[in-house]
């Protein structure tokens, strides 16, 4: 069996943007240290949409669950029970898209 892929599907409204890519930017190593994580990228919508991707790849779903349940739910934890302070969303809607990699290229050379 190969990779998984999870895309999130984040609206974003104009004025929320440039808060969204910092919060991105100051993840500081959240995903790229969880077992069975192999890719990350964060996709700005060009033109046509005001929705954001933001791209995974794990080995399996196993190891997409166990971030989920462990390293993702201690980043958004309150600070009542010892996370940071909550921060107002940068998005207004998000949707979990799940792909199963069947087929996949490199650059050759």
């Amino acid at each position: 069996m190969g990779s998984v892929v999870k895309i999130n599907v984040l609206t974003v409204p104009a004025e929320r943007r440039e808060e969204l890519e910092k919060r991105f930017g100051a993840r500081a190593g959240a995903v790229e240290n969880s077992d069975g994580f192999e890719y990350f990228e964060l996709l700005r919508p060009v033109e046509g949409t005001d929705q954001y991707l933001v791209y995974t790849r794990w080995r399996d779903e196993e190891s997409f669950q166990a971030w989920l349940a462990g390293p993702m739910q201690a980043a958004h934890r309150p600070a009542a029970e010892g996370g940071e302070a909550p921060q107002r969303p940068a998005s207004s809607g998000s949707t979990l898209w799940s792909f199963d990699v069947v087929q996949s290229a490199t650059p050759k050379g």
